[in-house]
């Protein structure tokens, strides 16, 4: 399975418009894109976290019950036009939806790492505040595969 996005390549720096306001940005959720699913799969959740060990794996983006048949997510889709079924989960910026980076000034370029989990369930039954810890132990035992991009964000 792989993920990408028209906005950056894996490892490279996430533009602008795309990090908190309080950044400079505007907020508006990246556009990603994924292809060779397993077989077998019949929905996906995504992640957004920073593991940068001042944000210490802060949540920027929980999605659950993305539909088998997606296999991309349009620029701004957040909190507006997500897949028929997707629910958007609390981040801890106690918004649901997509946050941005907005990382401390002066710690450095911090990590975000999306992650797609695609999984052997149609449906998750978690409340819209839930822990990445919950949202972790919600797919143990249901992921058929996973994959990977991360956007580096500094200021």
């Amino acid at each position: 399975m792989e993920i990408s996005s028209t906005a950056f390549k894996d490892g490279e720096k996430i533009p602008i418009h795309y990090v908190m306001p309080g950044a400079g940005g505007k907020n508006i959720s990246v556009p990603l894109a994924w292809r060779n699913a397993p077989s077998g799969t019949r929905s996906f959740a995504l992640s957004m976290v920073d593991p940068h060990p001042v944000a210490q794996n802060w949540v920027h983006w929980l999605v659950i019950n993305i539909p088998a048949n997606a296999a991309s997510l349009e620029e701004g889709t957040s909190g507006k036009k997500m897949p028929h079924g997707s629910i958007e989960l609390k981040n801890s910026f106690g918004a649901i939806g997509y946050g941005g980076p907005q990382p401390p000034k002066g710690t450095g370029d911090h990590p975000y790492v999306f992650t797609l989990y695609a999984l052997s369930v149609e449906k998750l039954d978690l409340g819209t505040d839930v822990s990445l810890s919950a949202f972790k132990k919600a797919l143990e035992g249901k992921i058929l595969g996973s994959a990977t991009i991360t956007g580096k964000y500094g200021r």
